[in-house]
Formats: structure tokens, sequence, C-alpha cells
């Protein structure tokens, strides 16, 4: 037979029945927390996939599950703890005051330190699932995005992702603030209305920053993808952020060069134009024949012409006399923009004019001095 009185007798201010309660409720959690949080993630992941049909469930429910989990925990933390009455009511703090002359007296309990801290814990927890919320959204804006030929909108959704992460921490302090510690949140906002003079004159630079990103947005120089010249800085851009842009140079170093600059600055945008262009000497040896120099100047004028990522307005000419070399300029555009196309291209036709040359019996100069020594007649 179960003993009943068991259940009933005190120990630090509760029945034994209470500390199985809290123990059962607890153990409970812990060991279906995991289960209860993918089943909350399913279930919410219904709802969202009317923005895009066909997305896998399994980056919603990744993204979604670890806060879900920790809401899950502190509300079976804050049920287990509910069930011990008796200790949690104790006065920690007292303070006497005087109001309009009368004594006051403000007492803080246990159990209302413990209410608020869950309280902090749970507004915590729900604005973390927000901002998991708006990495997935994100998630597929950006697949949507990847799908779309114009690369504008690749650009605007990390830059609309970070703007409302911002918003939402803005929004979940002032909930913080006014629902844990009672403060007065339109008397704090009206506060920072104020002081917001004072920031805006000693964060000027980083407002222009903010400023420039806009403009890049609304004129829209370049996008996320467009290889640009900056200053001495040429490579991809990969990220527009609130204060400055992230360029990959061509040796692969990471550029961050502030939105101020990017707008400022004269930018060449090299993705846009339709061609490159290719303008070089050839220093043959002095004693190349005219007519071989002729002979190759058009079957290099040929070979490139006959190119098929080049356009067929080769020019190939005898330029001038060098101070080691006669000097043939070689001016052509390969139609490829893309640099490591461009590049092979560009190996490709140097190659083929180092076999011309070679062919034809003649030899590249280099830089030399002949020294011509006369003796006189006595």
């Amino acid at each position: 037979m179960i003993n009943y009185e068991f259940f009933t007798q005190q120990f630090l201010g509760n029945s034994i029945q209470n500390y199985c309660i809290f123990a059962a409720i607890l153990l409970f959690g812990l060991l279906l927390k995991r289960l209860f949080s993918k089943v909350l993630s399913r279930l919410t992941f219904r709802f969202f996939m009317r923005i895009q049909p066909g997305v896998d469930p399994k980056v919603f429910v990744e993204l979604l599950i670890r806060p879900v989990e920790i809401l899950i925990l502190f509300l079976v933390v804050y049920l287990a703890i509910n069930q011990l009455e008796y200790p949690l009511q104790e006065v920690i703090f007292r303070r006497t005051t005087l109001l309009n002359s009368v004594p006051s007296v403000f007492e803080v309990t246990l159990i209302e330190v413990i209410d608020n801290l869950f309280l902090f814990l749970f507004i915590v927890s729900a604005f973390w699932i927000f901002l998991r919320i708006i990495d997935f959204i994100a998630y597929v804006f950006e697949y949507k995005a990847a799908l779309a030929e114009s690369k504008t909108d690749s650009q605007m959704v990390p830059f609309m992702k970070e703007l409302s992460k911002i918003m939402t921490i803005v929004v979940a302090v002032f909930v913080i603030l006014g629902a844990v510690f009672n403060l007065n949140v339109a008397t704090i906002i009206a506060g920072l209305g104020i002081g917001g003079i004072a920031v805006a004159l000693a964060a000027q630079d980083t407002l222009q920053n903010l400023l420039g990103s806009f403009t890049i947005f609304a004129d829209k120089p370049f996008v996320v993808g467009d290889l640009i010249r900056i200053d001495k800085y040429e490579g991809t851009v990969e990220k527009v952020g609130f204060r400055s842009t992230l360029i990959r140079t061509l040796d692969k170093t990471l550029v961050i060069i502030p939105n101020k600059k990017m707008v400022d600055s004269p930018l060449e945008n090299l993705s846009l134009r339709n061609l490159r262009r290719m303008k070089f000497i050839i220093g043959l040896k002095y004693d190349t024949p005219s007519e071989i120099m002729k002979k190759i100047s058009l079957e290099i004028e040929k070979f490139v012409n006959d190119h098929p990522l080049t356009s067929n307005d080769t020019l190939v000419s005898f330029d001038s006399f060098g101070d080691s070399s006669l000097n043939i300029q070689v001016l052509y555009f390969i139609e490829i923009v893309d640099y490591n196309e461009y590049m092979h291209i560009r190996e490709d036709i140097n190659y083929r004019i180092m076999q011309i040359v070679s062919e034809n019996g003649a030899d590249f100069a280099f830089p030399s001095q002949t020294v011509y020594h006369e003796q006189l007649a006595k």
C-alpha cells in the first residue's frame, strides 16, 4: 500500500509530494524537450511553406530547434520551481522610504526575483526565435534571388536581413525594460530623442556611411558579384553592409571600404564593359629584315582576328625604333569579361605570338648596347 503520510511530510518548508512533482516535471521536460522542439518547428514550418514551396524543411528545423528547445527548457524549469512554494516567499530585500511624508516599505521576495528572471529569459528566447525566423525568410529570398537573372535582389537581401535583425533587437530591449524592470518606455524613447542630437554629432561618419549604403541601393552603381576598381583596389563585390562594402581582390584579399568612400570616390564597374583591351609591344632584334617584320605582323593580326573570343578590330603595326629593339605594337580586344577566362585567352595568344616569331626565324630583343671603338691613324 502507498503510504500517503510519507508524501505529506515537510522538509525545508515543502512537502515531499511537492519535491516529487518538481522532479517529475523537470525530468519529463529534459527528456522530451528535443522532441517537443522538433514538433513545434515542423508545425511552424507549415505556415512559412506558403512563402516559397519546395524549400527543404530541414533548414527551418535546424534554425529553429535550438531556440525553441531553450524556451521549452526555461518553461519546464519555471513550472518545476513553482511547485516549491514556501521558501520562495521569503523577503530578501526590504527598504523603508518616505513618500509624501508617509513611510513606505519596499519589499522584494525571492519568488518575484525568480519570476522576473524567467520573464527575462522567456523574452530573450522568444526574440531569439524571431531572429532565426528572419534568417529563414532571408534564406528563402536568397534562394529566389539566385534563380533570378538580376543580381539586385542578391544585394538587397543581406542588407534587409541585417536591418530587420537590428530593429528586432531594439524592440526586444524596450520590451525587457518595460516588462522586466517596469520602466516607462515612452519616457525612455523621449529621452533618446533629445540625446539623439548629441549621438548624431558624435557619429557623423557612421551616419554618412549609412546614407552611403542607401545611395548604393538607390543608384545601383554595382551589385554583388560585380568586378569593380576603386582607388588602388580591384576585386569582386561580396557584400554591401550598413557601414562598409566587402571586396574580394584578385589576390583573394578581403578589403573593407566605407560606403561613404564608395559613393564619393571615382569607381569603375569592370563587369559592365563588354570588352577587355590588350595593348603591348613586341621588341625584335635590329637585324630583323623588314619583310620578316611585315610577315610577323600580318600573321599575328590574322591569328588574333580569327580567334573566336576576340573582336575583329585587331591592330598590329610597326610602332617605333627602340633603344635596343624594333617595336611592333599589338592592340586587340577580348570579348570575355570573366577574369580567369580572360587570362587563359591572353596566355593562348601570347604563346602563339612566340611561335609566329620563332617560325619566321626572328628573335626577341633584350636591352643591350653596342660599343664601337675607332682607332685613329697616326
